[in-house]
């Protein structure tokens, strides 16, 4: 039986822990499998001195080597790529968004395929859809509104986003803004002159504010990893961002100049899994900006599965940050049943 190692309560104890079942997309995993909310830990800097040294040169040849032996075809690639569209957060984060962009959108996200699609593949009884809708504050509750009884999520991105630099009173108060509008998730920003600085325990004290603020909200931690400068910075980032409670870690505001890369995102769930070590408790893992075409999704959905294993591919523990990804899932769908590529305006987003 497939299995992964949970930490135990006494000093080296351990357990093994079955791996769920494949449930279908958008189903919750029960909590008897482990899959609890992050509480959060002290600040611990002699485990962070301990997860301080990352290897740039092997990650990045453990990257190229799953890139290149893991090839999905056919059928498999279908399915897995309906798995992406339910670990998705789609987005719109611009400057011209309006209500009813935000309700289009939403509209996409209840039917993500067109029904001659749909059918195509055999999936009419079942519902596929992305994992949440993700907006500014001022359209939380548009998103709420379309988005009421389909199970999809609404996501708010807060704390000044994408730069964190407003007062931290200034930042929660969004956050509780988000959430008195019916945003059951928030995507936080970190001010990365925090981790320049390696102020520590500063960066602690302020998500540790943010996770309280979100109450039953859940919180995802956006690091700017393309403003991090090294992947040690990143790995500590991520590591601290776990210890004061983040249920997600999350790689990009999609606003850098380089965004989610498979080596950071490798950095990230390997902090992750040293994490789950420590603790037992598993954390959820965002990949965003750039990520725009099929082949990439499935790169990052092989990345999770050999690195974190099965409960990783679930909307729960793992999503994609995408603005224009489901258009090319959506193409390669139609040229999976035609064996023809449509044109992008044939699957109009919002």
């Amino acid at each position: 039986m497939s299995t992964i190692r949970e930490a135990g309560a006494g000093a080296g104890a351990s357990k093994v822990m079955p791996l769920p079942p494949r449930a279908a997309a958008n189903t919750p995993l029960p909590l008897e499998h482990g899959i609890a909310r992050n509480p959060g830990m002290k600040l611990d800097l002699g485990f962070l001195e301990s997860v301080r040294s990352v290897n740039r040169s092997a990650l990045e040849r453990r990257v190229a080597t799953l890139t290149k032996r893991r090839s999905i075809k056919a059928d498999d690639q279908a399915a897995w790529l309906l798995r992406a569209i339910a670990c998705m957060d789609l987005t719109t984060l611009n400057s011209n968004d309006t209500d009813e962009r935000v309700r289009r959108l939403c509209a996409k996200a209840i039917n993500p395929l067109r029904r001659d699609i749909v059918e195509g593949l055999g999936i009419a009884d079942e519902t596929i859809r992305p994992a949440a809708v993700c907006v500014y504050h001022p359209f939380v509750a548009t998103a709420v509104e379309a988005l009421r009884g389909t199970g999809v999520h609404v996501a708010a991105v807060s704390t000044a986003f994408p730069h964190g630099l407003t007062p931290l009173s200034t930042r929660l108060q969004e956050i509780e803004a988000s959430v008195k509008d019916g945003a059951d998730e928030i995507d936080v920003v970190i001010p990365r002159g925090l981790v320049y600085g390696a102020k520590w325990r500063e960066l602690f004290n302020e998500i540790v504010a943010m996770r309280a603020a979100c109450g039953d909200a859940h919180l995802k931690v956006i690091l700017g990893t393309g403003d991090l400068s090294t992947l040690r910075n990143v790995m500590l980032a991520s590591m601290v961002a776990m210890m004061a409670g983040a249920d997600f870690i999350k790689t990009s505001t999609g606003k850098e100049s380089v965004n989610a890369t498979l080596p950071v995102g490798l950095a990230m769930v390997r902090a992750i899994r040293a994490y789950f070590e420590e603790t037992g408790y598993l954390i959820g893992f965002k990949p965003a900006g750039g990520i725009s075409t099929a082949k990439v999704s499935l790169d990052w959905l092989v990345l999770m599965k050999e690195e974190l294993g099965r409960p990783w591919l679930e909307p729960n523990l793992f999503r994609f940050g995408a603005s224009s990804l489901l258009t090319d899932i959506e193409r390669q769908l139609e040229h999976h049943l035609t064996g023809h590529y449509s044109a992008n305006h044939r699957h109009a987003m919002a």
